[in-house]
């Protein structure tokens, strides 16, 4: 398995076949990746560890072990991790395409753009 670094933290690939692919995200405490929509994806989300509020469309939703959350193709959303420890999530991603390049930042804290 390989780390996937991200200035927020990283990722981990743990199964891919066409159409659906599952990774498991860990977000450092105090940081937050892209707000951000996906044009042939949609993602579901569920809290493992930590806690923090996940920003999807013009909803805030605290989170926390647990949390499940469903973000549509198209949506808006954005994880951020206001607790002591990291926030891990596990990712479950499904879609015509899944590559990382169909992200497009509406906002980023590190300067990235899509």
């Amino acid at each position: 398995m390989t780390e996937n670094q991200r200035p927020w933290g990283h990722y981990d690939i743990l199964y891919r076949e066409p159409g659906v692919q599952v990774k498991r995200i860990e977000v450092k405490s105090g940081l937050r990746f892209s707000l951000q929509t996906h044009r042939q994806r949609g993602e579901n989300w569920i809290v493992t560890t930590g806690t923090g509020i996940a920003t999807v469309g013009a909803k805030d939703i605290p989170v926390k072990k647990g949390t499940y959350i469903e973000i549509p193709v198209g949506v808006p959303h954005r994880l951020a991790n206001n607790g002591a420890t990291p926030l891990v999530i596990i990712e479950v991603q499904f879609g015509d395409y899944l590559g990382e390049d169909d992200i497009t930042r509406l906002q980023d804290d590190f300067g990235r753009h899509e």
